[in-house]
């Protein structure tokens, strides 16, 4: 008898499937995918049922040839690709390959690597899932479609090179229009009010001002509340009432992917594309010296919250005997399923309750560890019992004036014992926040209370905050756009694209990516709005399920488009010419006017009587950043350096390129406060995502810094210089690296 053949994706899933199963089994990796859509066409036929044609990808061909060798040679194959729609179209694919060399191919679903998941889901073989194959290919379609169209008309009416998408330019909009939001934004000034009281029998306690005459209090201006605060010292008060009441938090659901990409963001700082990255190790498999690979986790591409019987009952027992039976609650906890939940996969939990994360940590780097105790914490939370507080509410009154004053004194921590669910996001701001302190037990109502002291507060409306990864995660969700397999593509690529630049944990609009919006959604309204894409989501899992045929639903989604599309092309030439912005500046050349454009290094002036006359120039504001490198000469030839543009961000290049290639990195002006010899320069990191401030004699002095240095000492301890620091509440503002100390750049601007 013949050895069986699985195929998987991955080299170490491979590896940790192969761990348990027998001699005649052989698993080998296609490496991902094998086949995509053409690079140079468009590759689907709108014309006749929207039929894709896909392509071998290159490089791929030894892998595919070998996987065709051991076909031929194996009684029976098993694809075990990921158990999802991608995973199943990609055995689709790879039973392509293979259907002329051995026809007995079936598909076997790994929920997790583990050996009772893997023999689990040999045990149940069954056909591929056509329709989950043709929801994934009218995906792919749909965007296709999209990019090769209108992409197209973005350079057209910008410049080449620009790019569009479906669910991309989607998110985009979210994030352009928060920008937009906050930049029309006009704060508003407003005054609380926060009294200090005390009893004869209790110590000092704070009170904020929560009604006068029975309304919620009013005060926009300090002339308003120096009024109230002299009509207070008037006032006698008393103790009105005094509540106590239990109160009970209960823990949060197990992760799906969505806020298992949310809560590494807020707590580890990962972006949701490594964290994605971290669980699919932590999915196929971990060295675990003796026991050999064994995946830690279920399948982290899921929007259900859904655990196994048998996974509850190990972690019931696991509670009560580390916990004890309090923090056991009498029956095991479910969790409502969303409406747009497909409920295809369990909740991401730890594949065995043995695997704690001590005893797996000298196994794991650093972050795998993190992410995996984030996600032990939280299956044992979810089924931990609630956390019990004593809520205590007191309410002073004196005259027209009621000041109210709560607190939640702990009494049962319950599930906070290993999951706090109130963990702040990192770089939170609470200065805004009224101040707040502990109840004394002792206050009984009808008792006099004296108002020893008023703290008003200053305070103004704060704009709508910028999305982080996180929050644009959650809000995706929330509005039906994307599934868990595509959250963390969809934020990679916004910033990928320079659409969006990710600063300080925050997503900002870039200029570029405010401009390609508004050029998409004036021009294709009904196709790039939240409703739309999300519709289209849900027409995706109705071919899923069997609902409805392939060709109708991308017929429904390509009539509009298309007609949008016609419409809008005819007038690109005229919507060029209205993203251009006339100057009054004249030519030095032909004595023709200049015009503002867009290009691939953002906008610069160039004459309108291109191509006639090829004259550019940068921006005054751009040009006055640089002036200071006006009169450099070329150490080689001679020549005028001038400022360039490249993929590692700016640069001088000689003038007399390409006859002389010399290129010098552009200098900050700031002494390298770690040689001392070199000055500090802007670079970008490999992939060109990230600035970073650099020594100009690297490799031989390698200080960097992620935020960007000023030529400014430290006033406390003597640093020779400070960083440049921005947060919502305090805007941009110095700090020193060495001692933290804090500076309103206002203030060291005078004492320097």
């Amino acid at each position: 008898m013949g050895k069986s053949l699985i195929i998987v994706e991955s080299p170490s899933k491979a590896k940790t499937i192969n761990k348990y199963l027998g001699k005649e089994y052989v698993v080998e990796a296609s490496v991902g995918h094998i086949k995509n859509l053409p690079k140079s066409k468009l590759g689907v036929d709108v014309e006749n049922g929207f039929g894709v044609v896909y392509e071998n990808i290159e490089g791929k061909a030894d892998v595919i040839e070998k996987l065709r060798d051991r076909a031929g040679k194996a009684d029976e194959i098993f694809l075990a690709t990921d158990p999802d729609r991608e995973g199943e179209a990609i055995a689709a694919h790879l039973a392509d390959e293979i259907k002329d060399v051995n026809k007995k191919v079936r598909r076997v679903l790994f929920h997790e690597i583990t050996e009772a998941g893997v023999k689990d889901g040999m045990a149940h073989p069954k056909k591929i899932d056509k329709h989950l194959v043709l929801s994934q290919q009218a995906r792919r379609a749909m965007d296709r479609i999209v990019g090769y169209k209108v992409s197209p008309f973005v350079w057209k009416t910008m410049y080449y090179g620009l790019s569009a998408g479906r669910v991309q330019s989607v998110a985009l909009r979210l994030i352009c229009e928060r920008e937009e939001g906050i930049r029309a934004f006009v704060p508003v000034e407003y005054w609380s009010i926060t009294g200090e009281f005390q009893t004869v029998q209790s110590e000092p306690f704070l009170a904020k001002l929560m009604k006068i005459a029975g309304e919620e209090p009013r005060i926009p201006d300090e002339t308003t509340m120096q009024g109230y605060l002299a009509d207070l010292e008037k006032q006698q008060f008393e103790i009105q009432s005094v509540e106590r009441k239990p109160v009970k938090r209960n823990a949060p659901a197990p992760f799906i992917t969505s806020t298992l990409q949310q809560e590494a963001a807020r707590r580890l700082r990962f972006s949701a594309k490594r964290t994605m990255m971290l669980a699919q190790k932590l999915y196929e498999g971990v060295e675990m010296g003796e026991e050999g690979p064994t995946g830690l986790i279920t399948y982290m591409r899921t929007d259900s919250t859904r655990l196994s019987a048998e996974a509850v009952s190990q972690v019931r027992e696991y509670i009560f005997e580390n916990y004890g039976k309090e923090y056991l609650p009498k029956e095991a906890r479910l969790f409502k399923k969303g409406k747009a939940s497909q409920d295809a996969h369990e909740a991401i939990r730890p594949t065995s309750i043995k695997f704690t994360p001590k005893a797996v940590k000298k196994h794991l780097e650093k972050d795998l560890y993190l992410l995996y105790e984030l996600i032990w914490n939280r299956f044992l939370a979810c089924q931990m019992a609630p956390a019990e507080f004593e809520q205590l509410s007191v309410d002073v009154v004196g005259g027209d004036y009621l000041f109210r004053a709560t607190d939640q004194l702990p009494k049962f921590r319950g599930f906070l014992q290993v999951f706090d669910d109130m963990v702040e996001e990192n770089g939170g701001d609470k200065e805004d926040e009224d101040p707040v302190s502990r109840l004394p037990e002792n206050l009984v109502a009808g008792q006099k209370a004296k108002l020893s002291n008023i703290l008003p507060r200053q305070h103004f409306t704060k704009p709508p905050p910028r999305y982080t990864e996180s929050s644009l995660v959650k809000e995706l969700e929330s509005l039906g756009i994307g599934r868990p397999s595509t959250y963390a593509l969809i934020v990679s690529t916004v910033i990928d694209r320079k659409y969006v630049e990710h600063t300080d944990r925050k997503l900002y609009a870039t200029e570029l990516g405010m401009q390609v919006n508004k050029l998409l959604t004036e021009h294709f309204p009904n196709i790039f709005n939240v409703r739309f894409t999300a519709k289209m989501e849900e027409e995706l899992d109705t071919i899923a399920s069997g609902e409805q045929a392939y060709e109708d639903v991308m017929q429904d989604f390509y009539d509009p488009f298309i007609r949008s599309l016609e419409k809008v092309d005819k007038h690109a030439a005229r919507i060029k010419k209205s993203l251009q912005q006339d100057t009054d500046e004249i030519c030095g050349v032909c004595g023709k006017k200049m015009i503002i454009k867009w290009g691939r290094n953002g906008r610069f002036m160039a004459c309108s009587g291109y191509p006639n006359c090829k004259t550019t120039k940068p921006l005054a504001e751009d040009a006055e950043k640089t002036q200071h490198l006006i009169g450099i000469k070329c150490d080689l030839c001679g020549g005028d350096m001038v400022v360039k543009s490249g993929r590692f961000g700016t640069f001088l290049g000689c003038s007399n390129y390409p006859t002389c290639k010399n290129t010098k990195p552009i200098s900050m002006g700031v002494k390298c406060p770690k040689c001392k010899e070199g000055e500090l320069l802007e670079r970008k990191t490999k992939k060109g995502k990230r600035t970073f401030y650099g020594c100009t004699r690297y490799p031989d002095c390698d200080f960097a810094s992620w935020d960007k240095p000023v030529d400014q000492a430290c006033t406390v301890c003597g640093s020779t210089y400070l960083v440049m620091k921005y947060s919502q509440a305090k805007g941009e503002y110095l700090k020193c690296p060495e001692c933290k100390e804090e500076f309103v750049k206002e203030e060291m601007a005078v004492s320097a």
